[in-house]
């Protein structure tokens, strides 16, 4: 896509990152579906339920990535699926697109801010959660407007101590698992629950197509963003499938959603598990506690640095307001896009509802993914001749896949959430109608 007019004068994004940094971009960005969030989805359909809507999401996001990796080396744009879409199905649906994304990446943070003040509270109870969530989107966005540079280096810290502890964590619980655990309750609400749990099986890799939105910020983003996306998706579906079946196998997945005297889920359920083989004042315990907030943060500043990038290119184009396009001069980030982004985010989490919020980034998540593989198709079928560095393999099967079980993703969740699925709608069409009110086509140059 051209340019537009005024971009040469215009300061640009740094090109800072390699392949190392992707990885903990990507698995940073996800790896907090690992600490809290999936267990919701143990509620709706049991262990049963849960895990066979994650089998099946497992193999969405991996011919999803694959897919998405082919349109990100040929096309290494900030604004990811915005950017593909606008060039393969037209402005209309590039608009679309770019609001599902940003949908996706700005109320994805506010859940997982939620779960940071849960998990801060579990050591420190004299802290009120919300208090810790606003304080938290305030130190990340800050680090995010200072540079990408200083952003990537510390979520790649604090991505490889999260892994670890995950790790950690499964190697302590292990011992105790016993399959007969996972057969308890297996299947609570039938085959109806399987269908009721996707928005929690997609929370295990929500965002991680993010990576995505910083190939123009990488060096040679044709080669690392291949290594990145494909690395970091290999590491991911491993540690999900630890992270479940050790987690469930202590004591029942009752056990891992509700506390000890209460109905309510719970927002840290690696801690609950924990608590039943070394007891909630053993040493291991707070460690392991401290430590699994940097998994939440990973995801949290990932998520932030991503959702910033998305943002950004709707104002860069004019589909939004074109301050959010401007980069802020001294750091070279998209701060004004950061900010406001922020401003929205402590906005949903004042709402205090977790698996409302989750759901409704996972509604921005699979019109993202649908689209996507429909623009991967038409620009294949329009542009054969379009330079493309990485092509997926097991063409066309894997993005088929991927776009097959998205859509079916897609309606049953909308079945199984009418009034989440109408407010998610509702927005995406409201949205529409202002963009074509207002939207007015820019010059450009070759």
């Amino acid at each position: 896509m051209a340019e537009l007019q005024d971009s040469s004068s215009s300061p640009k994004l740094k090109q800072t990152l390699g392949p190392l940094m992707l990885w903990g971009l990507g698995v940073g960005y996800v790896i907090s579906g690992m600490y809290f969030g999936w267990n919701i989805g143990l509620e709706k359909g049991g262990t049963l339920g849960l895990a066979i809507a994650t089998f099946f999401i497992i193999i969405m996001y991996v011919t999803f990535t694959f897919s998405y990796t082919e349109l990100a080396c040929a096309i290494p744009k900030a604004g990811g699926a915005f950017d593909y879409a606008d060039r393969g199905l037209g402005k209309n649906m590039g608009f679309i697109a770019g609001i599902a994304q940003i949908v996706e990446f700005v109320f994805a943070p506010p859940a997982i801010a939620l779960a940071i003040g849960a998990y801060f509270h579990l050591s420190f109870p004299q802290f009120d959660t919300i208090a810790i969530a606003i304080v938290a989107y305030l130190i990340f966005t800050g680090l995010n407007i200072y540079g990408v540079k200083a952003a990537a280096s510390f979520e790649l810290i604090i991505t490889i101590l999260a892994v670890g502890e995950l790790l950690l964590f499964t190697g302590v619980t292990m011992p105790e698992f016993q399959f007969e655990n996972l057969k308890q309750n297996a299947l609570p609400n039938g085959v109806e629950g399987i269908f009721a749990a996707i928005p929690f099986a997609i929370w295990f890799f929500l965002a991680i197509e993010g990576v995505a939105n910083v190939a123009e910020e990488t060096i040679n983003p044709q080669r690392n963003v291949l290594i990145g996306f494909g690395s970091a998706i290999l590491t991911l579906v491993v540690l999900c499938l630890l992270t479940f079946s050790s987690s469930v196998g202590v004591a029942g997945w009752e056990a891992i959603v509700f506390p000890v005297g209460s109905d309510t889920a719970s927002d840290s359920p690696l801690p609950l598990a924990l608590g039943r083989v070394v007891g909630e004042n053993a040493f291991l315990y707070e460690l392991l506690i401290t430590i699994g907030l940097f998994g939440l943060i990973a995801s949290f500043h990932g998520i932030i640095l991503a959702a910033g990038r998305a943002t950004f290119e709707f104002g860069r184009v004019g589909y939004a307001p074109r301050f959010l396009g401007k980069v802020q001069k001294k750091f070279r980030t998209p701060a004004n896009a950061l900010l406001i982004n922020m401003v929205v985010g402590i906005f949903a989490l004042l709402t205090g509802k977790t698996g409302e919020i989750i759901t409704i980034a996972c509604f921005g998540a699979l019109s993202l993914y649908i689209i996507s593989m429909i623009t991967f198709f038409s620009l294949r079928k329009k542009e054969p001749e379009m330079p493309r560095p990485f092509k997926v393999p097991l063409y066309p099967l894997f993005p088929a896949l991927a776009l097959t079980i998205a859509v079916v993703a897609l309606v049953a969740m909308t079945v199984y959430n009418l009034m989440l699925g109408a407010i998610y709608f509702g927005f995406v069409s409201v949205s529409f109608i202002a963009f074509k009110m207002f939207y007015k086509e820019e010059a450009k140059v070759v």
